[in-house]
């Protein structure tokens, strides 16, 4: 694994329960499980080896939930499929190969397949014939069935903007609002684990647990229009794992090219992190939270001002430090 990427965070998820549900091929001994165990080394994580036929499949990871009950399910490409038909449970459907027989006729996935990673039982080799690609597609069809509004809430899609395997999002996004497109291919590797996958993980244990985290808003004119530094992106790495950070610009009524271009920017460089955190406002003083990152002094602000370029904060290396020192309050 990329291990400059990957940090351990032993307080998340910390005697609770993950299940992963692994993509076609693979297997509950993939380098997403390794990964998931590093990252989060005070939770248990399930990972099952799914049988062949999707109704199998399916079947034991039913049981599995009553069993388990776990906290969070994940599940990629056909094990997004999967996770997403798990009603009751907090999920996120990573890739989700939603149309998995067409995935499947598409990409050459027949006749002999080897497992990508080895599998408790040894074996290495299946096959793919067209009446298991029936049993694909019966399963897959099932998507959405028994769906509610309470339920939905409690789902994310998550979408490689260059998976040139699965693109279901508009499909998901039909029925689920909570659906984010992330930098990265059809696999999950480390760097998109740990900037797109962990902060939905972050968002929903603090949910589970009611927890709220001090909030910092940082303006937009802090950040620049155009690549940011490499300062200013590991401040935002570093203050989204202790707090809620939401990102402030103005409110644009007219101005739609400005608007797209904020979103746009925020897209590309901060991704995930700034999905449902983007506050367009013209009255910052309104803003209640505990700090804000600006480039010059809200007056009557509801929050600590922070100007960066002032004498207290001349770079985004001294507002680093300073929250390093607060630790988390």
């Amino acid at each position: 694994m990329e291990n400059n990427y990957v940090k351990q965070f032993p307080d998340l998820l910390r005697g609770k329960k993950l299940m992963y549900v692994h993509g076609f091929g693979s297997s509950g001994q993939s380098g997403t499980v390794r990964r998931l165990r590093t990252v989060f080394p005070n939770a248990t994580v399930v990972a099952p080896d799914l049988p062949l036929h999707p109704e199998e499949a399916m079947a034991l990871l039913l049981h599995l939930c009553q069993e388990e009950q776990p906290d969070i399910i994940i599940g990629t490409s056909m094990g997004g499929m999967y996770t997403e038909q798990l009603r009751g449970f907090d999920r996120i459907c990573t890739n989700p190969a939603l149309c998995i027989a067409d995935t499947m006729h598409d990409h050459g996935m027949t006749g002999t397949q080897q497992y990508q990673n080895p599998r408790k039982d040894g074996v290495q080799t299946f096959y793919v014939d067209k009446a298991l690609v029936k049993e694909y597609r019966t399963v897959s069809e099932r998507r959405f069935e028994g769906l509610d509004a309470a339920d939905a809430e409690r789902v994310y899609g998550l979408f490689g903007d260059r998976d040139d395997v699965v693109d279901t999002f508009d499909l998901f996004h039909q029925h689920y609002a909570q659906a984010i497109h992330f930098h990265g291919e059809h696999r999950m590797d480390d760097h998109s684990f740990m900037h797109s996958v962990l902060p939905v993980i972050r968002w929903i244990d603090d949910r589970q647990e009611g927890r709220d985290r001090p909030i910092v808003y940082i303006g937009m004119e802090t950040a620049g229009s155009k690549e940011p530094a490499p300062s200013f992106q590991k401040t935002v790495r570093s203050l989204i794992e202790r707090y809620q950070v939401f990102f402030v610009a103005p409110a644009l009524t007219t101005d739609v090219k400005a608007y797209e271009a904020t979103t746009a920017w925020l897209e590309q460089y901060v991704n995930v992190p700034a999905w449902g955190h983007t506050v367009f406002t013209n009255q910052r003083r309104l803003l209640y939270g505990d700090y804000l990152i600006e480039g010059t002094a809200t007056r009557d602000a509801m929050a600590t001002s922070i100007v960066l370029g002032g004498d207290t904060f001349k770079t985004w290396d001294d507002i680093l430090e300073y929250f390093e020192r607060l630790g988390g309050q």
